[in-house]
């Protein structure tokens, strides 16, 4: 995926790796609550993964989402510069 970025805007290794590390991160925990949740009941597993899924990509996202909005205005109000997010020096 880093190859079809343009070359002028393109991340550096290090960039790249940290932000693709979160997205593998959060795709991992994601499958093994599936995982876990399916043993927990006679449910079809891929059912469940598909709820999982929907969830995580609607409210999980609205989560995150107001999590940043306000971790961002805390960040910027105590002025904690080497806390900002997107920014990695």
């Amino acid at each position: 995926k880093r190859f079809r970025e343009p070359k002028h805007e393109r991340r550096p290794w290090r960039i790249w790796f940290l932000d693709t590390s979160k997205q593998a991160i959060g795709m991992l925990f994601i499958h093994f609550a599936n995982v876990y949740l399916s043993d927990l009941t006679e449910e079809d597993p891929c059912s469940l993964y598909l709820i999982n899924f929907l969830l995580d990509a609607t409210l999980g996202m609205l989560l995150i989402y107001a999590g940043i909005r306000a971790v961002s205005s805390l960040v910027e109000w105590q002025q904690w510069e080497s806390l900002r997010f997107g920014e990695y020096g």
